[in-house]
């Protein structure tokens, strides 16, 4: 079965970066754009980037341009979500998800999901 897990996740200051990864089997992966979302405490999932199905066109929200960057690696299964300077405001659980459709920033649009993982920035 499609299976998506998530890591990277943890505890940071504000102004500081992770890494998220994101591994995905059980689906052929260079068939798929990948997209990230999150949950923030007390709000609903969002959308906060998404990459083509070879890494060759990203999209992300306004919020997150210039701090957070995907990229992926066909070969290992695996997209990144690479974010920097961090502000506590980007608390929540990320979640990675695999879409057909081209760069989708709807949920709806996404078929399969990964189970998230834990960023905490501090102040």
């Amino acid at each position: 079965q499609v299976q998506l897990v998530e890591s990277g996740g943890g505890l940071v200051q504000a102004g500081g970066s992770l890494r998220l990864s994101c591994a995905a089997s059980g689906l052929t992966f260079s068939n798929y754009n990948m997209g990230w979302f999150r949950r923030a405490p007390g709000k609903e999932r969002e959308f906060v980037a998404a990459i083509r199905w070879d890494g060759g066109e990203t999209y992300s929200t306004d919020f997150v341009k210039g701090r957070f960057t995907s990229s992926r690696d066909n070969a290992k299964n695996t997209v990144y979500l690479q974010m920097n300077s961090l502000k506590p405001e980007d608390t929540a659980i990320y979640y990675c998800a695999a879409s057909i459709d081209y760069l989708a920033v709807g949920e709806t649009r996404y078929d399969y999901w990964g189970q998230g993982t834990q960023v905490t920035v501090s102040s």
